[in-house]
């Protein structure tokens, strides 16, 4: 067996780069198996109002995108929410900011969204308080 010494040598891109080399990406779960976990990730993370309406969320959004045909959006739809789920596992998204890049990309009706959630927030944590002071 003859052995060749190309193996052997670094690239310039895997040695000298100044860039490092980039994560591997994750393997995409299937929609319903992602489903799945998002809910029991819900189911034991989540107090049961916040389930609730996290529960509602995720069934009509995977439901409005059942039909969707465009590869990219596919991609897209289901790699954010396989973050999300795996944010939820992991406990790292208490008390975690938005993040710009991605309010920046949202469609006007997301931010409407977006707003609306904010508000129902604030209203119950104002009769949380209120509740308490009684």
């Amino acid at each position: 067996m003859r052995i060749s010494p190309r193996p052997l040598m670094a690239t310039p891109t895997a040695a000298g780069s100044t860039r490092g080399f980039k994560p591997a990406p994750m393997a995409l779960l299937p929609p319903i198996p992602l489903y799945r976990r998002i809910l029991r990730s819900h189911r034991h993370k989540l107090p049961n109002e916040m389930r609730v309406i996290g529960d509602q969320y995720v069934r009509s959004e995977f439901r409005a995108h059942r039909d969707v045909e465009n590869p990219v959006h596919i991609i897209g739809f289901l790699t954010e929410w396989q973050l999300y789920a795996q944010k939820l596992e992991g406990d790292s998204w208490l008390e975690e900011k938005l993040d710009t890049g991605k309010i920046d990309k949202m469609s006007d009706q997301q931010l409407g969204q977006l707003y609306e959630l904010m508000q129902a927030i604030q209203k119950r944590a104002r009769d949380d308080d209120e509740r308490d002071q009684q």
